[in-house]
């Protein structure tokens, strides 16, 4: 090799190493993997940008093109190092439940006359991608249907831009109440004491909305027993609690991107993007934000001084641009579950909620735990020191990581305990 060609790869080798270069946290372990994966979300999502300003595709569609791309190179890779990763005997249908389409894994026959337990999942993407058929959705619904002899329903609601808020709550609300129903927990022999409904990230934002819907409407006969959240999103007026501050540049979410995910959610313009950052949304003047209202997810009194660290709450007097006319749905308990009154609140079934040091939706998690608590609500909180928003889908070689494995070795094992 040449002086000239030697020279090329250094200087593209380097290039390459700024490129997916992201500082991390001490405590992230393998560093260098996490950074590998937020370069390559981060590279797909430019891709996408640039597309679509060249009136290629719309960015959502390409960048869902990416991720199914992604994910089946990583089953590909995965299934060649270890063929027995997929569960054996687990029957799996893609079918309707009241005209939403879900994928039903029912466990290995065995065990007659007894009633089997019953989850209903909803899947994280930012209200706008992934799918409980990919990757490690698919693997853990296959797991948790063999090794805790549950029915999962993995609900594929509609995404943005295809839809908007409320009509993704509103597939997973048909499909709850279709699964509750008692000729559907009859046909798969699942006990009514013993159904749960779980999602992470937005999947759990809408799992708790769900939650909420179900307790609160009297004529069903059937409600869920538990509710299982794994780093959920649950509110959309406060852009600057500790944990959006603190890891406004973290891998995976940074602070950006998740606003940009709740300004596509309730269709607003992108644009506004520096102003909800800037919490012009939630100034003072707004009168529909009343104190009994804020202080539901006021963080200086819901969160213990660990999680409060040195932060100071960042309150604007006015907002010149009317954004609660704007984006009325900020406002909307079914959009940001965390702004539910306690007599809501009072009627939630029993709660484990996941939350982790490295995310920008840490608090809300913290502060939706404790008000369920002071509801009357058992709690259980789970909290990772050393986890970071995504975790839990990083089970699998060559993208494993130890804290999404002990995660949800946790997450079964509670649910194997509570439901």
């Amino acid at each position: 090799m040449g002086l000239k060609a030697v020279v090329v790869t250094v200087l593209l080798a380097a290039a390459l190493s700024y490129y997916i270069y992201t500082p991390m946290p001490d405590a992230i372990q393998e560093p260098w993997k996490l950074m590998a994966v937020d370069a390559t979300f981060r590279t797909g999502m430019n891709l996408a940008a640039l597309k679509y300003h060249l009136g290629i595709d719309h960015y959502i569609t390409s960048f869902r093109r990416t991720m199914e791309g992604f994910d089946s190179t990583m089953v590909a890779l995965v299934g060649s190092r270890s063929p027995a990763g997929v569960v054996p005997g687990v029957k799996i249908s893609d079918i309707t439940f009241a005209g939403v389409p879900v994928r039903v894994y029912e466990p290995p026959a065995g065990g007659e006359g007894h009633l089997r337990r019953g989850l209903m999942y909803l899947h994280g993407g930012g209200w706008a991608f992934g799918s409980g058929k990919m990757g490690a959705y698919d693997k853990v619904s296959r797991v948790i249907s063999d090794e805790l002899n549950t029915v999962v329903v993995s609900v594929e609601y509609r995404l943005f831009p295809e839809v908007l808020f409320p009509e993704p709550f509103l597939d997973c609300v048909v499909a709850a109440k279709h699964f509750l129903s008692p000729e559907v927990l009859d046909k798969y022999a699942i006990d009514p004491e013993r159904v749960a409904v779980s999602g992470d990230s937005a999947g759990g934002n809408l799992a708790a909305a769900v939650a909420q819907e179900v307790a609160t409407d009297d004529s069903l006969s059937v409600k869920f027993s538990v509710q299982a959240l794994i780093y959920p999103v649950l509110q959309a007026l406060d852009f600057n609690t500790p944990s959006y501050v603190q890891n406004r540049n973290m891998a995976i979410l940074p602070r950006q991107v998740m606003v940009q995910f709740w300004l596509q959610y309730l269709g607003a313009d992108i644009s506004l993007r520096p102003q909800l950052i800037a919490n012009n949304h939630s100034a003072l003047q707004h009168s529909a934000l009343t104190p009994e209202l804020r202080s539901r997810l006021d963080w200086t009194s819901l969160l213990s001084q660990k999680f409060k660290k040195s932060y100071k709450p960042v309150v604007v007097e006015r907002d010149s641009h009317g954004l609660l006319k704007k984006i009325p749905g900020l406002l909307d308990t079914r959009s940001s579950p965390l702004l539910a009154g306690p007599e809501v609140l009072a009627k939630c079934p029993r709660t484990y909620i996941l939350t982790c040091e490295f995310d920008v939706l840490r608090d809300e998690g913290l502060m939706y735990a404790r008000r369920l608590k002071d509801a009357g609500v058992s709690v259980t909180s789970d909290y990772y020191e050393d986890g970071f928003h995504g975790c839990l889908s990083f089970i699998s070689w060559p993208l494993d990581f130890d804290v999404g494995k002990r995660a949800l070795r946790s997450y079964m094992t509670w649910l194997q305990n509570n439901l």
